[in-house]
């Protein structure tokens, strides 16, 4: 067995927990599929995540919780939401609902978007370990970006090795196959992925559910191609010298002097740090008294390429 890869034990529950509060990165079995977490308030434990999977772009992750009162706080529920957690939590269905705006989550969980997927998964060991670590777990599936999701312990351990802390290992997944995403976020509830809730128990509950058209450029989900935050100031790449009034997102340790306000990406051109802070900071210097945000040139490798991607759609 891998040095990393532990039996789902009281006790290794406990110690991945702590891992968790402590921003390392744990994976753990879901009824679905095995789950890649990290603390979902922290930017830099999600940006991890999208390191770890090689991630090509910032999709939205799927934000883990025992049940429905952890999630309240965490988005707006109305009647259709708490009818479908009440009747599908702890289980495999993701609802993808809007985001509170106290709501202490990291940006980059959901992709820079207004909204949150969450779910409550129902394996005893993933309960076990969300109510020990105490806090929202973001948990994409366990793999490299474009692999096949894995649902047992050993492929987590092959695919990631030493890029997660632990590996709880609790048995192969017993559905194996990964959650239903519902959209609740419209007038009519959109299937964004099936899984293991069908189409038909849903139309039992809402009569209609509506799909995604090939037109729709807002998925709210993982797996599709994501539309972030843009800010309502023009954004300018590859930035090498100042322009009249532009505020800056600087990388690496020199940047060019006469911008109105530079914030820093990241100091020591450490491109997991450059992702945590993107979302805050965009938003930081999307500002009335700025006449547009210029970015200096992000390395297009590792996380660069999410990176590089974001931006060049907040620029679009």
């Amino acid at each position: 067995m891998k040095r990393n890869v532990v039996p789902a034990t009281s006790e290794a529950v406990a110690e991945a927990a702590r891992l968790l509060r402590d921003g390392n990165l744990v994976a753990f079995p879901t009824e679905t599929v095995y789950g890649l977490g990290g603390d979902a308030r922290s930017e830099t434990a999600v940006a991890r995540i999208f390191a770890a999977k090689g991630r090509p772009r910032f999709n939205p992750l799927i934000v883990h919780v025992p049940g429905l009162t952890e999630a309240e706080p965490l988005a707006e529920f109305d009647t259709r939401a708490r009818e479908s957690a009440r009747r599908f939590w702890p289980g495999p269905l993701t609802l993808v609902l809007r985001r509170r705006a106290d709501a202490e989550l990291s940006l980059l969980a959901s992709a820079g978007l207004d909204t949150v997927a969450l779910r409550a998964p129902a394996h005893p060991v993933a309960q076990q370990l969300l109510r020990a670590a105490a806090r929202p777990i973001a948990a994409p599936s366990a793999n490299r970006s474009g692999r096949v999701s894995p649902t047992m312990a050993a492929h987590v351990a092959a695919e990631l090795g030493t890029d997660v802390s632990l590996v709880l290992d609790g048995g192969a997944c017993p559905v194996g196959l990964e959650s239903t995403i519902l959209d609740l976020t419209s007038g009519v509830p959109m299937l964004l992925r099936p899984g293991g809730v069908t189409r038909e128990e849903l139309i039992a509950i809402f009569g209609e559910i509506a799909s995604p058209s090939a037109r729709d450029h807002v998925p709210r989900a993982p797996g599709s191609l994501p539309s972030h935050y843009a800010p309502s100031l023009p954004v300018r790449l590859d930035a090498r010298d100042a322009r009249r009034g532009e505020a800056l997102l600087a990388f690496g340790a020199e940047a060019p002097a006469g911008f109105s306000e530079v914030l820093w990406l990241s100091r020591k051109g450490d491109l997991v740090e450059a992702a945590a802070n993107l979302f805050a900071m965009l938003r930081s210097l999307d500002r009335p008294e700025f006449t547009a945000i210029a970015v200096m040139p992000i390395p297009e490798h590792g996380l660069g390429l999410a990176i590089n991607d974001r931006l060049r759609r907040a620029a679009f």
